[in-house]
């Protein structure tokens, strides 16, 4: 058996440099896992991005859609006659306006998950810009639906 031959430093040394090490080597360690980070994407910032990327088809695609403000707002003023609005349209101000949350948590999907709440998203932003129009939602894209 091999020993190892300890060197011991001063005792005023040892008191002045705290020790790293505790009992068995483990105290002071750092912690495997990290605190929770905060997502990169949140809910809002996906849905400003589904609202934006389905304005700018709609922009794209209808002139009279160009000088429109699409904004994205938590939720409505207050409730009609129908419940509550998932979008309100202002033709005199140019203005269409998404409510986020009526529009994330009453509608109802038969898959939840991250295609189908974008599916969502766009179909409302389709039926606010159709409602603007006066047009039917399925004449805004029409080259968009026909594969064949």
């Amino acid at each position: 058996m091999i020993r190892r031959r300890r060197t011991s430093a001063p005792e005023s040394a040892r008191a002045a440099t705290p020790s790293r090490h505790g009992r068995h080597g483990r105290e002071d360690r750092s912690p495997v896992v990290r605190p929770p980070l905060p997502p990169l994407e949140t809910r809002a910032d996906k849905f400003d991005l589904a609202v934006g990327t389905a304005a700018e088809f709609l922009r794209s695609a209808w002139s009279e859609l160009r000088d429109v403000r699409f904004e994205v707002a938590s939720m409505p003023p207050a409730a009609d006659d129908d419940g509550i609005p998932r979008w309100s349209v202002s033709t005199t101000e140019k203005r269409i306006t998404l409510y986020r949350l009526p529009i994330e948590r009453l509608s109802h999907l038969h898959r939840d998950d991250e295609l189908h709440r974008r599916m969502m998203i766009e179909s409302c932003v389709f039926r606010a810009a159709a409602q603007y129009l006066d047009r039917d939602p399925w004449d805004l894209g029409p080259e968009r639906f026909r594969f064949f």
